[in-house]
């Protein structure tokens, strides 16, 4: 085996050691009404975490600036992102933000040989999307609204067991990074665009050296090059179990992708707090 694809493997497991930490950290804080605290705690965990790998990088992206939460870093505006995505296995360009709901379901339908009322379309339920749900309904196909969570909803579309046949809908702009990595892993196509409600966030983007507002970014424009995905589930959700703790110790549940090989490993880890330090701090 190559090195290099030794160390890819090492380095993506090493990956779910950081979500672990992150998601095991919050979970002491699951239920408690204060958001901000569990933030601060999963990005604390990370922070520690990232800092035992034996790599040379940079975090470039973090999320939490919109809900004043604490954050990595940015170099991204924390802004809404108009999104849309499907499954692989289809067409370039099959579907495109800039068409109405009703031409993207006509051109999927085709592509998969069923009738638009064969076709699911997950949306995240809001408000905002009062007018998306009526248009996408009015064409003929069928709703999935999920609460939150827009990164297994765009993952989703790329799992035939989930039912899911397109994804689209506004959420919140590194979610959007992070569900691009994990199609580059799985298959897929995405697009999105950057929302500014305001001169302040255009300002932001400005300031981080984005200059054209309007772009229309495609899958490889989120996530190029080698990319790796992991994560761990804090609470129970449709792609992943959250962090069941017992005395001592807990249980997590974890996804790793990668993009080289198309791998996608589920990881169900034990951890023992009395025997593992690297957790110690995690189990308070």
């Amino acid at each position: 085996m190559p090195e290099t694809s030794r160390m890819d493997r090492n380095l993506a497991l090493e990956a779910v050691r950081v979500t672990e930490a992150a998601a095991l950290s919050a979970s002491r804080l699951m239920g408690r009404g204060d958001e901000k605290a569990a933030d601060q705690a999963a990005v604390d965990a990370m922070r520690e975490a990232l800092n035992s790998l034996a790599i040379a990088g940079t975090v470039v992206i973090g999320e939490g600036e919109r809900d004043e939460a604490p954050m990595l870093f940015i170099n991204a505006p924390d802004v809404y992102m108009d999104k849309i995505a499907v499954g692989g296995g289809l067409p370039d360009d099959l579907v495109d933000l800039d068409e109405e709901p009703a031409v993207n379901l006509k051109n999927l339908a085709r592509a998969k040989k069923a009738e638009v009322s064969d076709l699911v379309v997950c949306i995240l339920d809001r408000p905002r999307h009062a007018d998306l749900i009526a248009k996408v309904r009015a064409a003929g196909a069928r709703i999935a609204l999920i609460s939150d969570g827009d990164v297994s909803g765009v993952i989703a579309t790329s799992e035939p067991d989930t039912g899911i046949d397109m994804y689209v809908g506004s959420g919140g702009a590194p979610e959007g990074v992070l569900a691009a990595a994990a199609l580059r892993c799985i298959g897929g196509q995405m697009q999105g665009r950057l929302l500014f409600r305001n001169d302040d966030e255009r300002g932001r983007a400005h300031r981080l050296g984005i200059t054209d507002l309007d772009r229309k970014y495609k899958l490889h424009d989120l996530a190029s090059g080698d990319v790796m995905f992991a994560a761990t589930g804090v609470t129970n959700g449709t792609m992943l179990r959250g962090v069941r703790r017992f005395p001592g110790g807990a249980m997590t549940h974890s996804v790793v992708m990668r993009s080289k090989s198309g791998t996608v490993r589920y990881v169900e880890a034990r951890h023992d707090f009395t025997r593992k330090q690297s957790f110690a701090p995690f189990a308070r």
